[in-house]
């Protein structure tokens, strides 16, 4: 196994652990993992379901089913703001944003929490990269 693969191999498992972190706190929220990206994406401001479908990755028929979902919990909206009413955006409810802001609090309190064990120098050097990389791939923020 080269260094490069072992790289790789860790970058798995990082993704791994941080996305079981994810999924738990979800879950405290009473929410999926795909429910609380969903309202990530859409809590600051409505989107259109194409842009939705992009930011998130998924294929519009998936989208429609997550969204079928979580509106029928009261947590986001449809709305045809244009003449054309082919046109839909997305955006919260005030329960929605409500449970969006707690979310988000919660995974900025806890999720670091896997960099415990880490010296603050690894720490910071941790939050330095982490954020360069996000940075440089996400469409927004979450």
């Amino acid at each position: 196994m080269t260094e490069s693969q072992g790289f790789g191999d860790m970058l798995v498992w990082l993704s791994l652990v941080i996305q079981r972190r994810y999924a738990q706190i979800c879950t405290d929220h009473d929410l999926t993992s795909a429910q609380a990206s969903l309202l990530c994406v859409v809590k600051d401001r409505p989107l259109r379901m194409a842009e939705l479908a992009a930011n998130l990755g998924m294929a519009k028929n998936a989208l429609s089913q997550l969204v079928d979902r979580t509106e029928r919990r009261g947590l986001v909206q449809r709305e045809s703001p244009e003449p054309d009413r082919r046109v839909i955006t997305l955006g919260v409810t005030p329960a929605g944003k409500k449970v969006a802001e707690a979310l988000y609090a919660d995974v900025a309190d806890r999720l670091p929490d896997i960099a415990a064990d880490l010296s603050p120098d690894d720490q910071q050097h941790l939050r330095r990269i982490a954020t360069l990389i996000a940075t440089a791939n996400l469409p927004g923020p979450c």
